[in-house]
């Protein structure tokens, strides 16, 4: 019995080694050598083009409030507000704290992006080779478990200036004012810069996937020698 499950074993195993064989010699000529340092560059430089063609996108006017993709929302503390709110008649007031919400993040965004470039420069890519060969948007996910702590910490300070700047803190003073000052309700506090802070930060990782599954299934969206090189692997 225990020959013939060793027997089994080594068939399985001569398959998947004959599998696998038979994957290397599809591969474009000369990239089966191909080093992990090499991989990594190129996935550092899809990430760089997803910050320059997709997350710049973010920081215009409307570039998250208008974007489904990224377009913040209210927290559930705060959708009882609103709706109270619009119940008594302040339905713009509440169309405007939502929007404000919007337009700090895009300001701190267009601030922000040095950071997440340097962020990107810093990332080290332990198995360049598995992420290359991974999902439509394998590399942002690495470099969102690498660098979203740190980067939270360097962008928080750049949210809470924004919502100084667009008035964001003023807006929605007032509106947590009247809602608290209303009969009947209870009493709200949200920390609107730590939650806008998250979201601003999914917002930049979503858009950085979107240009990485571009490169990852479009040629012609490999723009230089080195992503055509590397990204036709994972053809």
């Amino acid at each position: 019995m225990t020959k013939k499950i060793l027997l089994l074993f080594s068939v399985f195993q001569f398959m998947a080694c004959a599998e696998l064989q038979q994957v290397v010699n599809q591969l474009p000529p000369g990239t089966t050598g191909m080093g992990n340092a090499e991989i990594a560059q190129a996935l550092q430089e899809a990430l760089n083009l997803g910050i320059e063609k997709q997350v710049s996108k973010l920081t215009k006017k409307d570039g998250f409030f208008k974007n489904e993709l990224v377009k913040i929302l209210l927290p559930d503390e705060l959708k009882k507000v609103d709706k109270t709110l619009r119940d008594i008649g302040l339905g713009n007031l509440a169309d405007e704290g939502l929007r404000v919400l919007n337009r700090a993040a895009e300001d701190a965004v267009g601030q922000a992006i040095p950071i997440f470039v340097d962020a990107v420069k810093g990332i080290s890519f332990n198995d360049a080779k598995q992420i290359l060969l991974g999902a439509d948007d394998a590399a942002t996910q690495y470099l969102t478990g690498s660098t979203q702590a740190p980067l939270y910490t360097k962008f928080n300070p750049v949210i809470k200036k924004s919502f100084e700047k667009v008035g964001a803190d003023k807006i929605w003073n007032n509106l947590i004012t009247r809602y608290n000052a209303l009969p009947l309700t209870n009493d709200v506090n949200p920390d609107l810069t730590d939650y806008v802070t998250q979201e601003a930060l999914k917002g930049v990782y979503t858009m950085i996937a979107v240009e990485e599954k571009e490169i990852r299934t479009k040629i012609s969206s490999r723009t230089t020698d080195i992503l055509r090189k590397v990204f036709a692997l994972q053809d």
